[in-house]
Formats: structure tokens, sequence, C-alpha cells
């Protein structure tokens, strides 16, 4: 009860009302909940900071910013979530709040392309030595379609978050973990205009997840080894938050001799083989349980092969109570 009537007494202010509006919408830092509400930053830093100890939103720190959304668990975030719903959405500030919201996503998602276009001749020349991205997705999804519901699925190294755009809409909640903050605003900017407000985005490393053990009950790890100095030792981080029953979908190129992806693109591995792959889940405490390749198309010379790896834990940890890192969630 105690909580409950702290929460209460938390959003009796105008402005703390607007606030829950706005963050229903998503996530923001404190500088565009200013530019949206039109007040000063210590004013709105305060009604967070009230909001925050009462339950009702969470908070993360993401390099300098922190961002601010309605809370996921306890009393205080299901208030949040009935008071946001039942305010009037044809209420004059609340409008003029939407419209400043819709502008801020607007520069959002202008400034991802921008950084996309940037981008995309590199990202389009390794996608031409390979089979379609929509063949690839298509096998993704015809594995974990025995998955069943997803409470909370991880998405590591989720780039634009594509995964999370094609393996949320079954899962409870969506987390995407990666280490560029260019990258977190394009997928920031693509799961907004999906409209998947259950996902959210994270600033991590992916050696040193900010995750309990067993939270996680599916995990994506799609495309990212190859880029790694240390590809075991993420994936033993990975399967540290793997639930026990969860299963970890891992996407890869098979060993190829394309020198010119290491050279010109960042890749450290130049593919990894399915023995290797299955050295590293064993090691990890995981089994692989199903391995599938796509060939490149024969119209392609000296393609990349896709191999897709589907793993689950042994068996059951017994150290469930262990942080990797105490740190608050990135």
């Amino acid at each position: 009860m105690d909580e409950l009537l702290a929460g209460l007494r938390a959003i009796g202010e105008s402005t703390r009302l607007r606030l829950l509006f706005i963050l229903s919408h998503g996530e923001f830092n404190v500088t565009e909940l200013t530019g949206i509400l039109g007040q000063s930053q210590p004013r709105v830093s305060r009604h967070l900071k009230l909001l925050t100890e009462a339950g009702l939103l969470e908070r993360h720190r993401e390099g300098s910013w922190m961002l601010f959304r309605l809370g996921e668990e306890g009393t205080g975030a299901a208030l949040a979530h009935m008071i946001a719903d039942l305010l009037p959405a044809d209420d004059p500030a609340l409008l003029r709040d939407l419209e400043r919201l819709e502008a801020l996503r607007s520069e959002r998602a202008s400034a991802a392309a921008a950084y996309f276009r940037t981008n995309a001749e590199d990202w389009d020349s390794i996608r031409s030595l390979h089979v379609a991205e929509e063949d690839v997705e298509q096998a993704m999804a015809d594995i974990l379609a025995d998955a069943g519901p997803i409470g909370t699925l991880l998405d590591l190294g989720t780039g634009t978050g594509r995964m999370l755009e094609l393996f949320a809409r079954d899962a409870e909640h969506g987390i995407g973990v990666d280490l560029s903050r260019e990258m977190l605003a394009v997928a920031r900017s693509n799961l907004e205009r999906a409209g998947l407000k259950h996902c959210q985005v994270r600033h991590g490393d992916l050696f040193h997840l900010p995750y309990r053990n067993d939270s996680a009950d599916a995990i994506t790890v799609h495309q990212v080894l190859h880029y790694l100095e240390d590809p075991e030792r993420a994936l033993s981080e990975a399967a540290r938050v793997l639930s026990p029953e969860g299963q970890m979908l891992v996407v890869d190129f098979a060993p190829h001799e394309l020198e010119f992806l290491r050279e010109g693109h960042a890749h450290r591995r130049l593919g990894i083989s399915d023995d290797q792959f299955a050295s590293w889940a064993q090691r990890a405490g995981l089994k692989v349980v199903s391995h599938e390749q796509l060939p490149p198309p024969p119209t392609i010379a000296n393609g990349l092969t896709v191999s897709i790896w589907l793993a689950r834990p042994v068996h059951a940890r017994t150290d469930a109570t262990v942080m990797a890192s105490e740190a608050e969630p990135a």
C-alpha cells in the first residue's frame, strides 16, 4: 500500500502527468523532454527524480545521456501505465506535447537515415555476396516457429534493430544491445516507426551484459561474432543470461577466404566453422540442437555461405543470483 500511495502522491502535478503521457510513447533523455515540455532542465529533472523514486519511471545511463521510460515492473509501473492510458488525448497541452514529440521523432529519423546512407554502401557490398536477407530471415523464423511464447527477447549487437522488428512481436519484452550509439539511433527510429513500444535498445558491452543470470528467454546474435576479438567469451556471457529453458539463435558466415572483408570491413574472422562454434558453445554450457547452412546463389562466384545455429543450455544452472555487473541496466 505504501508504494501505491507514494505513486499517487508523485503524479499529483500537471507537468508530471504530461511526462507520463510523453514517456508512454517511448524513451527520451532530459534534453529532449525539456524541449517537448518547454520548461527548464532543473525543473524537468526534479519532476523526473520524483517519478523515478516513486517507481513510476525507470532510467538508464547511455554515455552522457540519462534515458527515461515508463516503469516495467511493480505497483508504481502499473500505476504509471494506467494513468497514461486515462489521460485525455484531446487535452490541448497534451496535443502540443505530442506535436513536439513527433517533430523530435522526425529529427531522430532524419539523423538515423543520414547515418544509414553513409554506411549503406558498405553493407550492400557484403549483402551482394550471400543469399538474400529475406531468405535468412525466413529460415530464422522457421527455426523459432516452435519456440512458443517468449517473455524477454535479447538481441545482442542489435545494429538497426532488425531482429527485434522480426521477432519481438511474439515476445512480452524486447531489448537490443549495441556498442555503437549511431546504430542505436537507427534502431530506435526503426522501432518507433514499427510501433514496438514494448521494445528498447541499450548501449552495452556484449562481454559484460548488465543483466542477471537466466533473465532472457530467447537471444539472437545476428552477424556479430565475426567482428569480435573473442567470440567464445561473448557466447559465454550470452549463455549466462539465457534462462535454463531458453534458446539462442546465432547467425554468421561459414569459413571463407574473402580477405578484403577483414581489411575493408573490420571482420576479425573470416567466417566460423560448425566445429568451432560447437566447441565454443560446449564450453559456454550450451548444446547445438540444429545447424543450417544457406549457400550463396549459383550466380555469385566465391560467395558467402550463411550458417544458422540454434543452441540451448545443457542443464539448469544453480548460481542464478549472481550478476556479471551490478551496474544499472544499460
